[in-house]
């Protein structure tokens, strides 16, 4: 693996990887070296994330604790986990909805898209083009059932923007816009009150 010569911001040297021809492949994404947390593959090129902001932690926090509370016993959540779409292609959801059969253990990193029931990703502003068309339409390419795309109101609170995947299509479906609450009967029965997003007991 080659390296770029160091860049320099402030007093931080950094040394960016080079990508081999053709891109990175999703197994890369594991073996090279010193990347920052968080990072994605998509169409074979780095993503970095941004530092986010409190809006988009506290939706993850609200939305994950509501979807332990009402999931059936065979699916689990995870928040920040990669789904393996191909072999260029390893997007990171801010939550994912698994099947319980799929986990194989605290080194776990990625997911198959078929284990996969659920995708949220909750808007950032330098996320909103990835967030709003390039993931959900690989997402449902994938087969990924279901997906919800999050954003905030003029009141920083979250608006639920809800998809359910056409087989015959292979692409999303809207079902639904939810403001203050989110009540679902599909992929299971959930109800949360997306007012509650600041409170914290």
């Amino acid at each position: 693996m080659s390296a770029a010569p160091e860049y320099q911001l402030g007093e931080q040297k950094y040394r960016w990887p080079i990508p081999p021809e053709g891109g990175w492949t999703a197994d890369d994404l594991d073996r090279i070296p010193g990347l920052p947390p968080h990072t994605e593959l998509i169409d074979g090129s780095l993503v970095f994330m941004s530092p986010q902001r409190k809006f988009h932690t506290r939706t993850m926090w609200l939305l994950e604790n509501a979807l332990l509370a009402h999931m059936p016993t065979d699916l689990d959540v995870d928040r920040e986990m990669t789904i393996k779409l191909d072999s260029g292609n390893r997007p990171e959801p801010d939550l994912l909805v698994y099947r319980t059969e799929a986990d194989t253990g605290p080194d776990q990193t990625w997911y198959e898209p078929q284990d996969v029931v659920l995708a949220v990703e909750v808007v950032s502003p330098d996320s909103q083009e990835r967030d709003r068309e390039v993931k959900p339409r690989k997402y449902a390419a994938a087969g990924v059932p279901h997906f919800w795309r999050v954003e905030a109101n003029g009141e920083g609170l979250p608006i639920v923007y809800v998809y359910e995947l056409d087989p015959a299509l292979m692409a999303y479906t809207p079902t639904g816009i939810h403001h203050n609450r989110l009540k679902l009967d599909v992929p299971f029965t959930i109800d949360v009150d997306l007012t509650a997003v600041n409170r914290r007991r």
